[in-house]
Protein backbone atom coordinates (compact mmCIF):
# COMPACT_ATOMS: atom_id res chain seq x y z
CA UNK A 1 0.00 0.00 0.00
CA UNK A 2 1.37 3.41 -0.81
CA UNK A 3 2.21 5.54 2.18
CA UNK A 4 -0.58 8.07 2.21
CA UNK A 5 -2.40 9.74 5.03
CA UNK A 6 -5.51 7.66 4.35
CA UNK A 7 -3.80 4.24 4.19
CA UNK A 8 -5.38 3.23 7.50
CA UNK A 9 -8.79 3.15 5.80
CA UNK A 10 -7.90 0.04 3.79
CA UNK A 11 -7.39 -2.13 6.88
CA UNK A 12 -10.17 -4.54 7.90
CA UNK A 13 -12.13 -3.38 10.93
CA UNK A 14 -13.03 -6.10 13.43
CA UNK A 15 -16.47 -5.72 14.93
CA UNK A 16 -18.06 -7.36 17.93
CA UNK A 17 -21.21 -9.45 17.58
CA UNK A 18 -23.68 -7.04 19.14
CA UNK A 19 -27.13 -8.30 20.03
CA UNK A 20 -29.51 -8.29 17.12
CA UNK A 21 -33.25 -7.64 17.02
CA UNK A 22 -35.35 -10.26 15.31
CA UNK A 23 -37.56 -8.94 12.56
CA UNK A 24 -40.94 -10.69 12.24
CA UNK A 25 -41.65 -10.87 9.49
CA UNK A 26 -44.77 -24.00 -10.88
CA UNK A 27 -47.45 -23.55 -11.95
CA UNK A 28 -48.28 -26.12 -14.73
CA UNK A 29 -49.59 -24.93 -18.06
CA UNK A 30 -52.91 -26.74 -18.53
CA UNK A 31 -56.64 -26.49 -18.94
CA UNK A 32 -58.63 -25.51 -22.00
CA UNK A 33 -60.47 -22.67 -23.57
CA UNK A 34 -64.18 -23.41 -23.44
CA UNK A 35 -64.94 -20.92 -26.20
CA UNK A 36 -62.44 -22.25 -28.69
CA UNK A 37 -62.37 -25.83 -27.52
CA UNK A 38 -58.57 -25.81 -27.58
CA UNK A 39 -56.74 -27.93 -25.07
CA UNK A 40 -53.36 -26.87 -23.71
CA UNK A 41 -50.90 -29.63 -23.23
CA UNK A 42 -49.23 -29.96 -19.82
CA UNK A 43 -45.59 -29.05 -20.26
CA UNK A 44 -43.03 -30.40 -17.76
CA UNK A 45 -41.26 -27.63 -15.92
CA UNK A 46 -37.81 -28.81 -17.04
CA UNK A 47 -38.88 -28.42 -20.68
CA UNK A 48 -40.76 -25.14 -20.17
CA UNK A 49 -37.89 -23.13 -18.74
CA UNK A 50 -34.96 -21.90 -20.76
CA UNK A 51 -31.66 -23.83 -20.54
CA UNK A 52 -29.62 -22.85 -17.48
CA UNK A 53 -32.59 -21.32 -15.67
CA UNK A 54 -33.22 -23.02 -12.30
CA UNK A 55 -36.58 -24.71 -11.78
CA UNK A 56 -38.88 -24.48 -8.78
CA UNK A 57 -37.12 -27.30 -6.95
CA UNK A 58 -33.73 -25.70 -7.57
CA UNK A 59 -34.94 -22.36 -6.25
CA UNK A 60 -36.48 -23.99 -3.19
CA UNK A 61 -33.19 -25.76 -2.52
CA UNK A 62 -31.28 -22.47 -2.66
CA UNK A 63 -33.82 -20.72 -0.43
CA UNK A 64 -33.49 -23.40 2.23
CA UNK A 65 -29.74 -23.98 1.92
CA UNK A 66 -28.45 -20.39 2.06
CA UNK A 67 -29.22 -18.56 5.30
CA UNK A 68 -29.25 -15.19 3.53
CA UNK A 69 -32.34 -16.31 1.60
CA UNK A 70 -34.32 -17.15 4.74
CA UNK A 71 -37.09 -14.74 5.80
CA UNK A 72 -35.77 -11.67 7.60
CA UNK A 73 -32.05 -12.49 7.32
CA UNK A 74 -31.17 -9.99 4.59
CA UNK A 75 -33.42 -7.32 6.12
CA UNK A 76 -31.64 -7.72 9.47
CA UNK A 77 -28.23 -7.47 7.83
CA UNK A 78 -29.18 -4.30 5.96
CA UNK A 79 -30.55 -2.71 9.14
CA UNK A 80 -27.42 -3.61 11.14
CA UNK A 81 -25.01 -2.36 8.49
CA UNK A 82 -26.96 0.79 7.78
CA UNK A 83 -26.80 1.69 11.48
CA UNK A 84 -23.09 0.92 11.66
CA UNK A 85 -22.21 3.04 8.63
CA UNK A 86 -24.34 5.96 9.81
CA UNK A 87 -23.10 5.95 13.42
CA UNK A 88 -19.45 4.94 13.05
CA UNK A 89 -18.55 6.09 9.56
CA UNK A 90 -20.82 9.14 9.37
CA UNK A 91 -21.95 8.20 5.85
CA UNK A 92 -25.22 7.24 4.19
CA UNK A 93 -25.50 3.99 2.26
CA UNK A 94 -26.72 4.53 -1.31
CA UNK A 95 -27.07 0.86 -2.25
CA UNK A 96 -26.59 -2.65 -0.88
CA UNK A 97 -25.29 -5.60 -2.91
CA UNK A 98 -25.01 -9.30 -2.12
CA UNK A 99 -22.03 -10.68 -4.05
CA UNK A 100 -19.36 -13.35 -3.94
CA UNK A 101 -15.82 -12.09 -3.42
CA UNK A 102 -13.14 -14.12 -5.21
CA UNK A 103 -9.74 -13.83 -3.57
CA UNK A 104 -6.34 -14.17 -5.23
CA UNK A 105 -6.39 -17.94 -4.54
CA UNK A 106 -9.82 -18.35 -6.20
CA UNK A 107 -11.72 -18.84 -2.93
CA UNK A 108 -15.34 -17.63 -2.95
CA UNK A 109 -16.55 -15.66 0.06
CA UNK A 110 -20.04 -14.31 0.67
CA UNK A 111 -20.03 -10.53 1.06
CA UNK A 112 -22.45 -7.66 1.53
CA UNK A 113 -21.10 -4.68 -0.41
CA UNK A 114 -22.25 -1.13 0.32
CA UNK A 115 -21.72 1.95 -1.82
CA UNK A 116 -21.82 5.37 -0.19
CA UNK A 117 -20.99 8.79 -1.64
CA UNK A 118 -17.38 8.47 -0.46
CA UNK A 119 -16.60 4.78 0.01
CA UNK A 120 -17.18 1.20 -0.91
CA UNK A 121 -17.50 -1.03 2.15
CA UNK A 122 -17.01 -4.80 1.89
CA UNK A 123 -18.66 -6.62 4.77
CA UNK A 124 -18.24 -10.16 6.04
CA UNK A 125 -21.64 -10.85 7.61
CA UNK A 126 -22.63 -14.02 9.46
CA UNK A 127 -26.19 -14.77 8.34
CA UNK A 128 -26.43 -17.62 10.85
CA UNK A 129 -25.72 -15.51 13.95
CA UNK A 130 -26.94 -12.30 12.26
CA UNK A 131 -23.78 -10.42 13.16
CA UNK A 132 -21.25 -8.31 11.26
CA UNK A 133 -17.76 -9.79 11.60
CA UNK A 134 -15.55 -7.52 9.51
CA UNK A 135 -15.69 -4.46 7.26
CA UNK A 136 -13.10 -3.30 4.76
CA UNK A 137 -13.41 0.31 3.66
CA UNK A 138 -12.00 1.68 0.40
CA UNK A 139 -12.44 5.37 -0.52
CA UNK A 140 -14.04 5.72 -3.94
CA UNK A 141 -11.64 8.48 -4.99
CA UNK A 142 -8.74 6.01 -4.58
CA UNK A 143 -10.23 3.52 -7.06
CA UNK A 144 -8.22 4.03 -10.25
CA UNK A 145 -9.14 1.01 -12.39
CA UNK A 146 -12.25 -1.16 -12.87
CA UNK A 147 -11.97 -4.30 -15.01
CA UNK A 148 -14.94 -6.34 -16.24
CA UNK A 149 -14.55 -9.63 -18.06
CA UNK A 150 -14.22 -13.41 -18.08
CA UNK A 151 -12.09 -15.22 -15.50
CA UNK A 152 -8.85 -16.66 -16.84
CA UNK A 153 -6.09 -18.80 -15.33
CA UNK A 154 -2.49 -19.68 -16.17
CA UNK A 155 -2.22 -22.28 -18.99
CA UNK A 156 -1.11 -25.09 -16.66
CA UNK A 157 -3.51 -24.30 -13.86
CA UNK A 158 -5.49 -27.26 -12.49
CA UNK A 159 -8.07 -24.91 -10.98
CA UNK A 160 -10.62 -23.31 -13.30
CA UNK A 161 -13.62 -21.02 -12.89
CA UNK A 162 -16.34 -20.25 -15.40
CA UNK A 163 -18.20 -16.99 -15.73
CA UNK A 164 -17.47 -13.29 -15.44
CA UNK A 165 -16.56 -10.89 -12.70
CA UNK A 166 -15.40 -7.37 -11.90
CA UNK A 167 -12.10 -6.36 -10.31
CA UNK A 168 -11.40 -2.92 -8.85
CA UNK A 169 -7.93 -1.57 -8.10
CA UNK A 170 -7.20 1.28 -5.71
CA UNK A 171 -3.43 1.72 -5.75
CA UNK A 172 -1.86 1.72 -9.20
CA UNK A 173 1.41 2.92 -7.72
CA UNK A 174 1.93 -0.37 -5.89
CA UNK A 175 1.97 -3.93 -7.17
CA UNK A 176 1.13 -6.79 -4.84
CA UNK A 177 4.28 -8.33 -3.40
CA UNK A 178 5.29 -11.93 -4.12
CA UNK A 179 4.76 -12.77 -0.45
CA UNK A 180 1.21 -11.39 -0.53
CA UNK A 181 0.33 -13.20 -3.75
CA UNK A 182 1.52 -16.55 -2.40
CA UNK A 183 -0.07 -16.12 1.01
CA UNK A 184 -3.68 -17.44 0.82
CA UNK A 185 -4.70 -15.40 3.90
CA UNK A 186 -3.11 -12.13 2.83
CA UNK A 187 -5.36 -9.06 2.87
CA UNK A 188 -2.58 -6.66 1.84
CA UNK A 189 -3.60 -6.53 -1.81
CA UNK A 190 -4.52 -3.35 -3.72
CA UNK A 191 -7.51 -4.94 -5.47
CA UNK A 192 -10.57 -7.09 -4.94
CA UNK A 193 -12.75 -9.20 -7.24
CA UNK A 194 -16.49 -9.94 -7.26
CA UNK A 195 -18.81 -12.27 -9.11
CA UNK A 196 -22.51 -13.18 -8.96
CA UNK A 197 -23.90 -14.65 -5.73
CA UNK A 198 -25.37 -18.18 -6.12
CA UNK A 199 -28.86 -17.10 -4.92
CA UNK A 200 -29.30 -14.63 -7.80
CA UNK A 201 -31.99 -16.84 -9.35
CA UNK A 202 -34.10 -17.30 -6.21
CA UNK A 203 -36.31 -14.25 -6.69
CA UNK A 204 -36.57 -10.92 -8.47
CA UNK A 205 -35.13 -9.12 -5.48
CA UNK A 206 -32.01 -11.29 -5.40
CA UNK A 207 -31.71 -11.05 -9.17
CA UNK A 208 -31.20 -7.30 -8.79
CA UNK A 209 -28.72 -7.18 -5.91
CA UNK A 210 -26.70 -10.33 -6.66
CA UNK A 211 -25.38 -9.61 -10.16
CA UNK A 212 -22.14 -7.85 -10.94
CA UNK A 213 -23.51 -6.15 -14.08
CA UNK A 214 -25.79 -3.79 -12.18
CA UNK A 215 -23.21 -3.43 -9.40
CA UNK A 216 -20.49 -2.44 -11.87
CA UNK A 217 -22.67 0.18 -13.55
CA UNK A 218 -23.46 1.88 -10.24
CA UNK A 219 -19.88 1.56 -9.00
CA UNK A 220 -18.49 3.29 -12.09
CA UNK A 221 -20.88 6.22 -11.62
CA UNK A 222 -20.06 6.49 -7.89
CA UNK A 223 -16.29 6.40 -8.55
CA UNK A 224 -16.46 9.05 -11.27
CA UNK A 225 -18.54 11.31 -9.04
CA UNK A 226 -16.15 10.85 -6.08
CA UNK A 227 -13.13 11.71 -8.24
CA UNK A 228 -14.87 14.85 -9.43
CA UNK A 229 -15.98 16.03 -5.97
CA UNK A 230 -12.88 15.05 -4.01
CA UNK A 231 -9.80 14.52 -6.21
CA UNK A 232 -6.71 13.10 -4.52
CA UNK A 233 -3.60 15.32 -4.90
CA UNK A 234 -0.90 13.71 -7.00
CA UNK A 235 -3.25 11.20 -8.62
CA UNK A 236 -4.83 11.20 -12.05
CA UNK A 237 -8.45 12.33 -12.06
CA UNK A 238 -10.95 9.57 -12.70
CA UNK A 239 -10.79 5.80 -13.05
CA UNK A 240 -10.05 3.71 -16.12
CA UNK A 241 -12.86 1.28 -17.02
CA UNK A 242 -11.70 -1.74 -19.00
CA UNK A 243 -13.30 -4.79 -20.60
CA UNK A 244 -10.64 -7.47 -20.33
CA UNK A 245 -10.08 -10.96 -18.88
CA UNK A 246 -9.56 -11.19 -15.12
CA UNK A 247 -6.50 -13.30 -14.31
CA UNK A 248 -6.44 -15.45 -11.18
CA UNK A 249 -2.94 -16.80 -10.63
CA UNK A 250 -3.57 -20.21 -9.11
CA UNK A 251 -2.02 -23.45 -10.28
CA UNK A 252 -2.88 -26.43 -8.08
CA UNK A 253 -5.89 -24.86 -6.34
CA UNK A 254 -6.64 -27.78 -4.01
CA UNK A 255 -7.87 -25.51 -1.23
CA UNK A 256 -10.22 -23.53 -3.49
CA UNK A 257 -11.40 -26.74 -5.19
CA UNK A 258 -12.59 -28.16 -1.87
CA UNK A 259 -13.82 -24.85 -0.45
CA UNK A 260 -15.80 -23.66 -3.47
CA UNK A 261 -17.53 -26.95 -4.13
CA UNK A 262 -18.59 -27.19 -0.51
CA UNK A 263 -19.44 -23.46 -0.34
CA UNK A 264 -17.27 -23.01 2.76
CA UNK A 265 -17.25 -19.24 2.25
CA UNK A 266 -21.04 -18.95 2.68
CA UNK A 267 -23.46 -19.04 5.60
CA UNK A 268 -24.94 -22.37 4.63
CA UNK A 269 -27.08 -25.10 6.19
CA UNK A 270 -24.78 -28.13 6.27
CA UNK A 271 -27.03 -30.78 7.77
CA UNK A 272 -27.13 -32.40 11.19
CA UNK A 273 -24.08 -33.84 12.92
CA UNK A 274 -24.39 -36.63 15.45
CA UNK A 275 -26.69 -39.56 16.10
Amino acid sequence: MSQTGDSEEFRPVELGGAGQQEIPNPSMVGGGDAASGEQRENIPEAAARTPGEPGTQDRQYLLRKFFVARPGALEQAIEDLKTHVTVREGETVLSFWLLAEVDHWNNEKERVVMITEKSILICKYDFIMLACQQIQKVPLNYVDRICRGQFTFPPRSLDKREGEGVRLFWDKLREASVLSRWNPWSSDLPFTTFTDHPVKSCSERFAIICQVDAFTAELVQAVQKAHKLDPVPGRANGAVVLNQPILIETYAGFMSYIGNRNKLGYSLARGSVGF
